[in-house]
Formats: C-alpha cells, structure tokens, sequence
C-alpha cells in the first residue's frame, strides 16, 4: 500500500505561480513512476506530468509544457509540480499518481486549482 499526501492547491489568478506536492508514504525505490493528473468539470482525467523517481526522467502533456515543471525529492519521498503562467483552462482537481515496482496504481484525493481573476 501506498497512500499519497497532495498539498498546494489553491485559487490563483491568471498568469500567476502555484506549486503542488506530493508526499508517498513509501519510499520512491519502489515506485517506477509518479506524477499528476487532473480532471476539469465535465471533462475525463488527462495527464499533466509524471517523473522516474529514480532516473528523473520526465513526460508533460502538450498544453504545460514550458509552464508546467516536475521535481522530485526522493530523500522526502516527494514530487512537485512547479506552474506558471496558469491559464484559466488549467482549472481543475489535480490528483497525484504512483506506479509500483509491483504494479499497482495508487492515487492521492485530489487537490482544487482554480485559476481566475
């Protein structure tokens, strides 16, 4: 079992920064993959970006790339999501995510961005 802890969500006006994080409750040797997605109203859950914990490597939807930036902190078991320049179109529950090394899916409950004047 891994539960994922997310934090940082929030209201912010267009054009303006937000960070979210989040925390396994495992350590990331056994998670091949984690990252975020998120699901606007009406609309299905898309992904925005995932990170290797291990290798770093990184994978972003089309529409964040060069605002959107995925790290992580493998000492604290953490990823987070750095975005800028957020659009009202960014709108949305964005929910982390965690592959296993045994191949199980793990979700965290989805933390609110609103992004509007």
């Amino acid at each position: 079992q891994v539960q994922l802890a997310e934090s940082g969500g929030g209201l912010v006006q267009p054009g303006g920064p937000l960070r979210l994080s989040c925390a396994a409750s495992r350590s990331m040797f056994i998670i091949n993959a984690m990252g975020w997605y998120r699901q606007a109203p009406g609309k299905e859950r898309e992904l925005v970006a995932t990170i290797t914990p291990l290798g770093g490597v990184t994978n972003y939807a089309d529409s964040v790339k060069g605002r959107f930036t995925i790290s992580r902190d493998n000492a604290k078991n953490t990823v987070y999501l750095q975005m800028n320049s957020l659009k009202p179109e960014d709108t949305a529950v964005y929910f982390c995510y965690a592959h296993t090394t045994y191949g199980n899916d793990y979700w965290g409950q989805g933390t609110q961005v609103t992004v509007s004047s």
